[in-house]
């Protein structure tokens, strides 16, 4: 963290000191809310949950090491009263983003976000330190979190931004201004609560408009949503894709026999070689690609570009998590972080890669959530790409959209089948694989689909033990 005062920090969130002797203190360790999470010299904010109140750890985050904590009322710690913790939060990372010095890059997006974050982390630490959300700290209370993290000593700080709204994107780039700004593609992922893709288009369009004249819009020029938003700004503009017009292009896209993406980069005149060694999908050349734009963008050389694309991994889990059981070559691909809709279908055609010719596709999908109007089109079309992938298996969990689902493969001639999702559903799983066999496990984040893949993953192992 770019230290800050005690006093600096009060000054800045508009708050005042509360038992605390040494207000010229610094604070050398990031913000956190989560007192399980609290570093030496760090400052603990007071956040209030559904459940949990942050001023009833107040104490014990210090005694693990926070200098003090943001809290709306005294506690019985040393603490900085401010009217508003959140708010709090959001002035600091601004304070520390003015001091700033290194380049600052944004990315969005419906879907890929982190993918293409974790991809061009690993670029861009090839060419200096960097600081990037972890997982997906994209809101305003993890993205406050990740600004304080930056030393002076960082190159880059990448930013995750995401967005349920208008306005969201844009209450971001008010606390730090990026210089390069990714725009990823505009899909369904929250049709419900924005309407229309318009909308999300609009609300995307946010991170391009707050960029300044010096600045770079990295633009899908594959997606007729994004392209347009050249027109949004006085910044440079540098688009990607597989399109000929494309300034940094994937041409030549295959998988290996394992499933890992292959293609040719070209961009200026020179062209190389990539193989995603450590990433399963053929979906994520598109994330590859952006990583790569924006790493032009920021100026690394393209041997450099190549170097991190070839060692990158999908760091933040539940993304295309590859695992085979050593019992019996169970093979569980878990993409159960989130599910927006294209996602979905991406995931089906990864399975089909994964799996090959040879071995049975077991297809465990969660029915997604925030489709609004479209829910039923958008299963609809999910069961579609499973009947056309020929997915041997397909095990429904959720309500009434995924209930027709099953129908509609069912009477395509395929298996399917609900689980009661009360019961161990790993367990209701496992009864449904054979060994060898290839399983997806997909389906929107608030159905814990993730921990689910990984007790599957670990089943037999655990079971022989």
């Amino acid at each position: 963290m770019i230290h800050l005062s005690l006093d600096d920090i009060a000054q800045v969130t508009r708050g005042t000191l509360h038992n605390t002797p040494d207000p010229a203190k610094q604070v050398t360790g990031p913000l956190s809310f989560d007192s399980r999470t609290v570093h030496a010299g760090s400052l603990f904010a007071c956040l209030k949950g559904r459940t949990l109140d942050g001023h009833d750890f107040a104490a014990q985050a210090v005694a693990d090491g926070a200098i003090a904590v943001l809290a709306d009322r005294p506690v019985n710690a040393p603490a900085i009263v401010v009217p508003d913790v959140l708010e709090a939060m959001r002035q600091i990372a601004h304070a520390i983003a003015a001091e700033y010095t290194g380049t600052v890059i944004a990315i969005t997006g419906s879907a890929g976000k982190t993918s293409t974050k974790d991809i061009l982390q690993t670029v861009l630490a090839l060419d200096g330190p960097t600081v990037a959300n972890t997982r997906s700290f994209n809101n305003e209370i993890g993205f406050p979190v990740t600004v304080s993290r930056v030393e002076q000593t960082s190159r880059y700080l990448l930013l995750e931004m995401g967005a349920r709204g208008k306005g969201h994107i844009s209450a971001l780039c008010d606390t730090v201004r990026p210089r390069i700004a990714t725009v990823l593609g505009v899909g369904s992922a929250h049709i419900g609560e924005f309407g229309s893709r318009q909308a999300i288009a609009a609300a995307k369009a946010e991170i391009v408009c707050n960029l300044p004249e010096y600045g770079v819009a990295v633009l899908n020029a594959d997606d007729p949503l994004v392209a347009p938003m050249a027109r949004e700004t006085t910044a440079r503009v540098l688009t990607f894709g597989t399109g000929d017009a494309c300034d940094v292009r994937a041409v030549d896209i295959s998988t290996t026999a394992h499933g890992h993406p292959t293609f040719v980069l070209q961009h200026a005149g020179r062209t190389a070689s990539v193989e995603l060694a450590h990433i399963y999908g053929r979906h994520n050349v598109t994330n590859a690609v952006a990583a790569a734009a924006t790493a032009i963008a920021a100026g690394i050389p393209l041997d450099r570009i190549v170097r991190g694309l070839e060692h990158a991994t999908l760091a933040s889990g539940g993304r295309m998590e590859v695992t085979t059981r050593p019992h019996d070559g169970v093979t569980v691909i878990n993409d159960a972080f989130n599910a927006s809709p294209e996602s979905v279908l991406a995931a089906l055609d990864a399975l089909a890669d994964i799996a090959g010719p040879t071995r049975r596709r077991i297809a465990v999908l969660g029915e997604m959530a925030e489709l609004g109007d479209e829910a039923a089109l958008w299963h609809d079309k999910v069961a579609r790409a499973v009947i056309s992938h020929r997915v041997h298996h397909t095990i429904g969990i959720g309500g009434p959209h995924t209930q027709q689902l099953i129908i509609t493969i069912r009477d395509s001639g395929l298996d399917a089948t609900g689980v009661d999702p009360a019961n161990d559903l790993a367990r209701q799983i496992d009864t449904h694989l054979r060994p060898g066999d290839v399983v997806l496990v997909k389906g929107a984040n608030a159905l814990g689909l993730e921990t689910v893949a990984r007790e599957l993953a670990a089943m037999r192992v655990q079971r022989d033990a």
